[in-house]
């Protein structure tokens, strides 16, 4: 199921818009005549209705029998563009199949191997250029592309139900969008608290071995702050601070990186950091560090 009504519901009713058409020119209703080619029979309601009503037009009365008439008689060479795109709609009714689940549109058209080369030439001289290849014995025309599907629905004269499909590609374009920026959210997310975990831990691990209250005064109000809101971003904590985020970032890394010294059991002289300098911020203002190296 997807919006509006499920898949099948929405192609149904594709081609009962377009077989309910009603051609006001003879020329026209002839075209598509011939374009319905040679079938044994109709068996969509709405195909063999639009043989009927073809039958009866006295405009298709020179020769052609809607059903039994050969594509091929149809003179594409001369006949204006109207004449074409009913003869069109006449090849996709009875050799078309259109296809719009999971989100994707194909439409294709089997026809006998030797249409296929010259249907898809005729295609591409309207502007709707389309692949073929041979499958099974037959030829098949297709197009994989939402828009060029659409254009040629529309051209061959569906409408309110072009409508339909053209609403559900935005909706699910617009949940895909969606979905992408909400697992980017969840990503980042999950990155930020396995990130705030390893600094809180690390924060931990260097007041045990007593290290945390020798670090440089910035060091020690940034760890004051992460363990105070283990959840806050790290632009909460910059604007806790009156950091920028940058420094902040800077001194949460420097933390863990002490923490993982330590527990290597090699950790050098600390050094003051370049966040602690006098004029990198306002946290460096404050009294001067313990004398002695951390371990």
């Amino acid at each position: 199921m997807a919006d509006g009504r499920p898949d099948r519901a929405l192609v149904a009713a594709i081609r009962e818009e377009l077989a309910a058409i009603e051609p006001t020119r003879a020329c026209d209703r002839r075209a598509e005549a011939i374009g319905l080619g040679r079938r044994r029979s109709a068996r969509e309601g709405a195909l063999a209705r639009l043989a009927l009503r073809l039958a009866r037009a006295d405009a298709v009365g020179e020769g052609v029998v809607p059903g039994t008439a050969d594509p091929d008689a149809f003179d594409w060479a001369t006949a204006p563009d109207h004449c074409r795109l009913a003869w069109l709609r006449g090849r996709f009714l009875a050799a078309g199949s259109l296809s719009v689940a999971g989100g994707r549109t194909h439409l294709e058209f089997v026809v006998g191997p030797d249409e296929a080369r010259l249907l898809a030439a005729r295609l591409a001289e309207l502007g709707l250029p389309a692949r073929w290849r041979l499958r099974r014995g037959r030829g098949v025309v297709l197009w994989k592309r939402r828009e060029t599907v659409t254009t040629f629905l529309r051209r061959i004269g569906a409408s309110a139900s072009i409508l339909e499909l053209e609403a559900r590609a935005v909706s699910q374009a617009l949940r895909g969008d969606l979905n992408r920026v909400l697992n980017a959210d969840a990503a980042n997310l999950a990155r930020s608290v396995e990130a705030a975990g390893r600094q809180l831990e690390a924060i931990e691990a260097l007041e045990a071995e007593g290290r945390l209250g020798r670090c440089p005064p910035l060091l020690r109000a940034v760890a004051a702050a992460r363990r105070a809101a283990p959840e806050a971003s790290l632009r909460e904590l910059a604007e806790e601070l009156g950091l920028h985020r940058s420094a902040v970032q800077r001194a949460l890394d420097r933390l863990v990186r002490l923490a993982e010294a330590g527990s290597a059991g090699g950790a050098g002289p600390a050094g003051p950091d370049r966040e602690s300098r006098p004029g990198r911020s306002p946290m460096t203002d404050g009294p001067a560090a313990a004398p002695g190296p951390l371990a």
